[in-house]
């Protein structure tokens, strides 16, 4: 066959090889199908970030300081259903349970604002009868009065700030609670741009391996990577690592940067267990025979 075939022959083709490298095929694969968490994950549509193939994957600092800032939306344990995929230029997205609070349509500001009690017409036609006013027990009747009206003002203006204060606390509540209650999302980051590769389903999932379980037979053909039996995993809240080791034997406290660190030590039957938590949540810890 000539060379000028054989190449239009393979340009023919090229769209077959790619099936499965493609966003509409991640959405048929994964949207829909029920995983089960490994970590906490913030409510919000920052969700976690992950850099496949980096020495540090997840940035558990940063990962503590959402969860601090809004909230757990999802636990480790719980399970999630994935509600939608997209493919951006440098990132897959991998949305759960509705993608995190604050996408088109939420609102994210509890600001709300009220203006000053304006002057009635009374107010203002005493401050122009006290500017023309020469008589001194007339302007004094005029600065009484006056003063009077001022002060109703005033009160009003009080009372105002206080309703508006509580209108804003009840619109913080309720941005708190949808936050809880609006899922969150895994951001798989490249940063020259999402690779043909990282469009396959077994890429996505081993992108998450350590984050997500999928409890599919597919996913069971991965390496699978759980932490032992009986120890805490990365991610997990500190309230959930008392459960699982019990009372620590010791606890401690420091601060890098504007981040507290505490470190606590349990006796489990795996051993010692020295573990750190950023905000509340662990980002890494030890285990030492006793």
């Amino acid at each position: 066959m000539p060379t000028r075939q054989l190449l239009l022959l393979a340009l023919l083709l090229l769209p077959a090889a790619a099936h499965g490298q493609s966003e509409a095929d991640l959405k048929s694969y994964f949207e829909g199908r029920t995983v089960k968490l490994r970590i906490a994950m913030p409510g919000t549509e920052s969700g976690v970030d992950v850099y496949p193939g980096t020495a540090k994957p997840l940035d558990f600092p940063r990962h503590a300081s959402r969860l601090k800032d809004n909230g757990t939306a999802l636990r480790s344990g719980d399970e999630a259903l994935v509600t939608k995929i997209k493919v951006k230029s440098k990132l897959i997205e991998f949305q759960l349970d509705g993608g995190g609070y604050g996408t088109m349509g939420d609102e994210t500001s509890s600001g709300l604002s009220v203006g000053s009690t304006p002057k009635t017409r009374r107010e203002q036609n005493l401050e122009g009868e006290l500017k023309r006013e020469t008589d001194p027990v007339r302007r004094r009747e005029l600065k009484e009065e006056l003063d009077e009206l001022q002060k109703d003002r005033e009160r009003e203006d009080a009372r105002n700030r206080a309703a508006l204060a509580d209108a804003q606390e009840s619109k913080k509540a309720n941005i708190r609670q949808r936050r809880l209650e609006g899922g969150s999302r895994f951001n798989i980051r490249y940063n020259n741009g999402v690779p043909a590769a990282a469009l396959r389903p077994e890429a996505v999932r081993a992108a998450l391996a350590a984050y997500v379980e999928f409890p599919d037979a597919a996913a069971a053909a991965e390496p699978a990577r759980p932490e032992p039996r009986g120890l805490p995993a990365k991610g997990m809240l500190l309230a959930d690592a008392d459960r699982l080791l019990g009372t620590p034997e010791s606890t401690s406290e420091r601060l890098e940067g504007k981040l507290r660190v505490t470190t606590r030590t349990y006796a489990s039957s795996a051993g010692r267990v020295v573990a750190e938590f950023v905000e509340g949540v662990l980002i890494r810890y030890t285990v030492t025979s006793e």
